[in-house]
């Protein structure tokens, strides 16, 4: 498994990619509120197709980013978002807040 990582690249999209979990969480908050900060862009896609496995963490991280953006004046978008990361939405009853369609398993 490969470290846990968020990057933002020059179209304004931001990656999260590697296991998002306790022991990764507290930093990848960090790196990714001073990206949305620091970024020009008034649109963020949070694009998760690297997220090889998550935890409940993986979705706190996904809501604090949005709120980040919020706050900073950007709208933040979810793109790529792993099954296992749906499957605790619906369960969270996450699925509108984060903005995702209802999936084919509701």
């Amino acid at each position: 498994m490969s470290q846990a990582s968020v990057s933002i690249d020059d179209l304004g999209v931001m990656h999260l990619s590697g296991v998002l979990d306790h022991s990764s969480g507290a930093q990848l908050r960090e790196q990714g509120q001073a990206l949305i900060r620091s970024s020009n862009a008034g649109t963020l896609e949070l694009n998760c197709a690297g997220v090889e496995k998550s935890s409940s963490v993986g979705l706190a991280l996904l809501l604090a980013f949005m709120r980040d953006g919020q706050g900073a004046g950007k709208t933040v978008t979810l793109a790529q978002l792993p099954e296992d990361m749906r499957k605790i939405a619906q369960v969270c009853g996450l699925t509108e807040i984060l903005g995702l369609e209802p999936s084919r398993f509701e």
